[in-house]
């Protein structure tokens, strides 16, 4: 009698973000990855409604990785009934905590703002989650090192494969009745300032691959000549440099460029700010797991000397009210919260400030507005004219372009029986289709939000 696999496709399908993924076999019911939705509001609304799932029957939770998209949903699974493993390696699961953490401070102490000044439409407007979930959350962690198979029960079993993108990151490999399911997270880049290349899958009957750049190419620009260049009109200018940042290995990558300028001499020692508690949080992984980055540890302390840490929303204030030029790197990356709001709020109506955008704008982001040229932005209910410089470097993006996905396939030895395109907006995934189809003659299918598809193992 043939068995079967049902793969459901609760997120990151048609889409970027929230990544969910559930296998349900005979023996156990995986979950790969339990992230948020976000960017545009009908997106973002998502997140408040319960998994069209069985949550109860879920075994186990797989986490590639620690950003938001891929683990910010875990406390609603918990709320809707969640009881078992949560496993990822041991970066990933210590990335994950600073996130939940994070992520339930800032959604509580927005929810306490817009009930203040009465600028939410609910009544009152509540936390998607609070910390306390998030720390029931956390009690559900388990670790596991990387390629090493771990046996589920008597016909499943999976491993962890370094991934680049950020620190922690794997693909997963679920080998289900002799038949193998591999999970490529979000893969990183080959040149990488900080983190090793990804290792390849070299087997893989079902493939599921991310496409947040499968119709692009990242510019052949010079980083450090670009970022030399504004940091040089930003000092002109006698105005502020503001980068709003992903916390995890953007922030990291940019304190180490800036400390390599100065190093060559290519940038005066302007001031730089670090304004983002996940993000020195972060800083403490990469002390704790040198294994997992290139950075020595004399290059470490180095590099966190040369800049200054803000520790407190009032050192956020007095950085703001510092009139000497200096650099401002602030979570988050997509301007969809966090500390880089404040200093926007205040900065962003001057055209001596500059806003630098360096990774991946999600539609419907404050971000992708700026980077599309708006004329005004809102913060916490009210309209900010832009007056700012906005500029971009796109090649500072943790996430494969088309080659290098392309590349992280080549290593398959079979014809997979399925490819799955995931992560990616609908022109991505449908170019990235083609270039799968013309190159490998592979069956490619791109799965959209709840889809159900069964698989005989």
């Amino acid at each position: 009698m043939e068995k079967f696999a049902k793969i459901n496709f609760l997120g990151a399908s048609g889409i970027v973000t929230g990544s969910k993924f559930l296998i349900e076999t005979s023996e156990k019911n995986i979950m790969i990855d339990c992230g948020m939705f976000q960017g545009l509001k009908e997106l973002r609304q998502l997140n408040w409604s319960n998994l069209p799932i069985d949550v109860n029957a879920i075994d186990i939770v797989l986490l590639t990785h620690g950003h938001l998209d891929h683990v910010g949903y875990l406390p609603r699974l918990l709320q809707q009934g969640f009881s078992g493993k949560i496993v990822g390696t041991a970066p990933t699961m210590a990335i994950t905590e600073i996130i939940l953490k994070d992520s339930a401070k800032i959604q509580e102490e927005e929810a306490e703002q817009a009930n203040k000044e009465k600028y939410s439409k609910h009544k009152p407007a509540l936390p998607f989650y609070t910390v306390k979930e998030a720390e029931e959350t956390i009690k559900l962690f388990e670790t596991q090192v990387p390629d090493k198979w771990i046996n589920l029960s008597e016909h499943i079993k999976y491993r962890f494969q370094y991934n680049g993108h950020i620190i922690g990151a794997t693909f997963i490999e679920i080998d289900i009745n002799n038949k193998r399911f591999v999970f490529s997270g979000d893969i990183g880049r080959y040149n990488d300032y900080l983190l090793y290349q990804p290792k390849q899958p070299e087997w893989a009957d079902f493939l599921f691959i991310e496409s947040t750049y499968g119709n692009k190419l990242h510019p052949k620009e010079d980083v450090e000549e670009k970022l030399t260049s504004i940091i040089l009109e930003t000092l002109q200018k006698k105005g502020n440099l503001i980068i709003p940042s992903f916390a995890v290995e953007r922030l990291q990558t940019l304190m180490y460029i800036l400390w390599q300028l100065y190093k060559k001499n290519k940038i005066p020692n302007i001031p730089i700010f670090i304004d983002s508690p996940m993000g020195y949080n972060v800083l403490n992984v990469f002390k704790r797991f040198p294994q997992w980055h290139k950075l020595s540890d004399s290059e470490y302390k180095d590099m966190c000397n040369h800049v200054n840490i803000v520790e407190s929303y009032r050192e956020t204030w007095e950085t703001i009210d510092d009139k000497r030029s200096k650099i401002v790197i602030a979570g988050s990356g997509m301007v969809t919260g966090g500390r880089v709001l404040t200093y926007l709020k205040q900065l962003i109506d001057e055209p001596s400030t500059t806003v630098l955008l360096v990774g991946y704008q999600a539609e419907g982001t404050r971000g992708r507005l700026l980077l599309d040229g708006a004329h005004e932005i809102r913060f916490f209910g009210k309209y900010y004219p832009v007056k700012a410089t906005i500029d971009s470097i796109e090649s500072l993006s943790a996430h494969a372009d088309q080659n290098d996905l392309l590349n992280w396939m080549s290593s398959i030895k079979n014809i997979p029986e399925k490819v799955y395109l995931i992560h990616g907006e609908p022109t991505a995934l449908d170019a990235f289709r083609v270039k799968i189809q013309d190159q490998h003659h592979w069956n490619v299918i791109i799965p959209k939000l709840t889809d159900v598809d069964k698989v005989i193992i």
